[in-house]
């Protein structure tokens, strides 16, 4: 699984050039699929017919994205420096001195005008990305052009860090469950989506295509466990979270008992996830055609949005193993 999420968060594919990546997910899934297929958002489809006839057999939609966050080229100045917007949640603490890389390979490093206070992240309109160019004409880049964050994967002990953990650490879980189901009566889709981003814009027309009866993100959470952080429940080590409410969306509360009592009976350790910012693809499965049972597995993050995002391993291991657990068997309700 490490390999696979080195893999994964090295491959650059920013919001809306999901393409590399999805590639990669392609090849894992497909000894394990019944049927694969690619919608026109680009989200990757990947289905699993029921195996064992049950009676309260369901229709459950899985999702992860593959997009991640970066900017996109608006300006580039006579002597070569490009200005640059968002594509995503970029902030700018994380962003001063970031490296960039660019879809054609072309790296850069991002830089300031001026700060007024030594301790204050400048607004991005007052950001540069430095290409080492002498002039427009010879910068590597034009306007319109797309890039993210460039940093290796590393381990910190049971640490992992990487930009894009947000949300490969997702696909990874949900490519290692999909591998464990060895039996199922359920009908399951597992949805590699794209530009969950820029507003969870995949998963909505990916739920409106399978038409899902249960819905559920995989996805990454914020925590409460480090210096002066926000007074969250959610921590590092303490095993998968399973989301009550975040501001994008409230959980059905049968999803959060099913998944709730699940991890209880199968001695799965995990958390009860309120997020005070951020969302999911689980509020956009939960409001396609006349709605959905939704709520999302979630996996405790530190410094979500920048380029060393750093999840625990234990919590992918869980993370697997609840997946595994709830989609093996009959929904309880």
């Amino acid at each position: 699984m490490k390999s696979l999420l080195k893999t994964l968060t090295e491959t650059f594919a920013p919001s809306g050039y999901e393409d590399a990546v999805r590639q990669i997910i392609q090849k894992e899934v497909k000894p394990y699929a019944d049927e694969i297929r690619v919608d026109a958002m680009g989200s990757l489809i990947v289905h699993k017919k029921p195996t064992v006839k049950a009676k309260n057999s369901r229709r459950i939609m899985l999702a992860a994205h593959m997009d991640e966050i970066g900017v996109i080229v608006s300006h580039v100045d006579k002597n070569g420096f490009v200005r640059f917007t968002s594509n995503g949640g970029v902030f700018g603490r994380y962003t001063l001195g970031a490296r960039v890389r660019f879809m054609n390979g072309a790296t850069g490093v991002i830089g300031f005008d001026k700060l007024e206070s030594v301790n204050d992240a400048p607004p991005m309109s007052k950001m540069y990305i430095d290409m080492g160019a002498k002039s427009r004409k010879d910068c590597p880049v034009k306007v319109g052009d797309f890039g993210a964050f460039d940093r290796d994967y590393i381990e910190m002990g049971g640490r992992l860090v990487a930009k894009s953990m947000d949300d490969r650490s997702g696909v990874v879980v949900l490519i290692e469950a999909l591998k464990s189901i060895k039996s199922t009566p359920n009908d399951l889709y597992f949805v590699f989506t794209t530009q969950e981003e820029v507003g969870v814009r995949g998963a909505g027309t990916a739920a409106y295509g399978i038409d899902p009866e249960i819905g559920i993100a995989i996805d990454v959470t914020g925590t409460g466990d480090t210096p002066a952080s926000l007074k969250m429940a959610m921590e590092l080590g303490k095993g998968p979270c399973v989301k009550v409410r975040d501001p994008g969306m409230l959980s059905d509360p049968r999803v959060v008992e099913w998944m709730a009592s699940t991890a209880e009976k199968a001695k799965i350790p995990y958390q009860r996830e309120v997020l005070l910012v951020g969302s999911t693809d689980a509020r956009a499965i939960q409001v396609s055609r006349a709605g959905v049972m939704a709520g999302a597995l979630s996996i405790p993050c530190r410094y979500i949005h920048s380029a060393s995002e750093m999840v625990d391993y234990e919590d992918l291991v869980n993370s697997v193993k609840l997946l595994t657990a709830l989609l093996s068997k009959p929904v309880s309700f």
